[in-house]
């Protein structure tokens, strides 16, 4: 029996945040515009429970500045983890 579709309506930020989040394990996040959205999606996901796409809860770090931000993305890479952050204009999904 196939799986039934699910379709939603989102802007770029939600479709954005949605894919990323399926794919990551971490989050390191710094929300300021116009990034905020993104951040913002992903924190409220992991608070309810929502699991990536490997059955997984992602860890969120709201970091205090982009550079606790970037150095949390490469520690997390560094220890192996799938990886995203969000801060400034930037989406990055690294792995």
């Amino acid at each position: 029996m196939a799986k039934e579709k699910k379709f939603i309506t989102c802007d770029g930020n939600e479709a954005a945040a949605h894919v990323s989040y399926m794919f990551s394990e971490v989050a390191a996040i710094y929300p300021i515009t116009p990034s905020s959205p993104m951040a913002e999606h992903v924190d409220e996901w992991a608070a309810r429970g929502r699991k990536n796409l490997w059955g997984q809860n992602v860890s969120v770090q709201e970091m205090q500045s982009e550079a606790g931000a970037a150095g949390a993305v490469h520690g997390s890479l560094q220890a192996g983890a799938l990886t995203t952050t969000f801060c400034v204009s930037l989406a990055t999904t690294r792995t």
